[in-house]
Formats: C-alpha cells, structure tokens, sequence
C-alpha cells in the first residue's frame, strides 16, 4: 500500500491513519500528531479508486458496501500492517487506528474481523462494517466514536449500533456527539485527543 512512515519519539506506539473518500496519506497526520506527537506514523492509502477517488473498500452506492471486497481489503490491510511492522520495526501489538469516514469503516472492519488487530481505535463518523457476524473478543479494548446527530451519510441510529456491537464483544466504547453533519470538526478531533490522553496514554 501507499503509505507514509514517520518515526516517532516513543517508538512503541503507532498510529495507523485512514483517510476518507478522496483523501491521500498526508489528509490525518496533522490529527495524528495532535493526538499523540510522540508516536510513530504509519498513514495509508486506499487501494481502490472510486471515480478517481482513494478508498480502502469498494461500496455498491452511498452507504451500501461490497462485503466481498471490504473483507479481501481488511485482510489486504491486516497483513500490510503486519508487514510493516517488520519493515520499520514497530511493536504489532501497539497500532492504534485513527480514521476517518471510509478510513473509521476499514478500522472497524479490523476490529470486526481479526482478533488483537488494535490496541484501540478512534472511529470519526464510521458505519457498522458487517452485520449478522460473531465478533472477536474485545475485552476492555477502548474505541472511541466521533459523530454527528445530523449525519445524513452516518446516521446517530448507526452509530448507537455501531457502539451496541462493540461493547457486546466487550469493548469500552465512548461516543462524542457534534452537530455538523459528516464534518470532522476541530472540536471533535480535540475530544478525541483528550479521550487518548485520559484513556490510552
């Protein structure tokens, strides 16, 4: 995958940054170092072009997912990341997932899919990845969802679902509710970085 690495001063810590539709590996390394300037950098981009446009998985239409090709990329992703780690010689067992949109869905679908593929996650407005599935455990794995209660892509009855799935498989799941639609806002990047730094750090 196209990707960014940036060594970061507490190099036991990586922060994995997906962007959203459109968007390249530079987009969130700004928000990485907001939420932890120490950390390593590991920022990707999407393999899959959508009308010219980044992404990490193929969708049907706005909202819909290709479930076929959202599990090969989360796989794709998994073992990138693996591979990474023996590449730039960071601990695989310390990645923390910063996405955003598309990036919050293929983080997600890590959480869903593969076992310990996170230590934590922090999710801007991001959908449930799969349905009807057997999650991982995430015993008192943290996750922290970044929303809009006017989300027209990402509605709050999808994000209470989301949370819902989450701690089912035992993870600890915080919400951080804005009003501005599908925006990362700088309030809630700030949330974020708080939640890290009370939860995480």
């Amino acid at each position: 995958m196209k990707h960014i690495f940036e060594k970061g001063v507490n190099s036991d810590r990586t922060l994995l940054l997906l962007h959203g539709t459109g968007g390249t590996e530079s987009d969130l390394i700004p928000l990485g170092k907001m939420i932890d300037s120490e950390a390593n950098i590991l920022s990707c981009r999407g393999n899959v072009s959508e009308n010219g446009m980044p992404r990490f998985f193929k969708r049907l239409a706005e909202g819909v997912f290709d479930e076929e090709d959202l599990i090969l990329r989360t796989k794709e992703l998994n073992d990138f990341i693996r591979e990474a780690s023996d590449t730039y010689q960071f601990n695989r067992e310390e990645v923390v997932a910063i996405g955003y949109s598309n990036g919050a869905n293929i983080a997600g679908s890590l959480l869903f899919h593969f076992k310990n593929s996170l230590k934590c996650a922090i999710l801007h407005h991001p959908m449930v990845p799969r349905r009807g599935v057997q999650l991982p455990n995430m015993v008192d794995l943290p996750v922290f969802i970044g929303a809009g209660k006017n989300d027209p892509i990402c509605k709050p009855e999808e994000t209470e679902d989301l949370a819902e799935l989450l701690k089912k498989a035992g993870a600890t799941v915080s919400i951080h509710w804005e009003s501005y639609g599908h925006q990362l806002t700088k309030s809630e990047a700030q949330a974020a970085a708080d939640w890290y730094k009370r939860e995480i750090k």
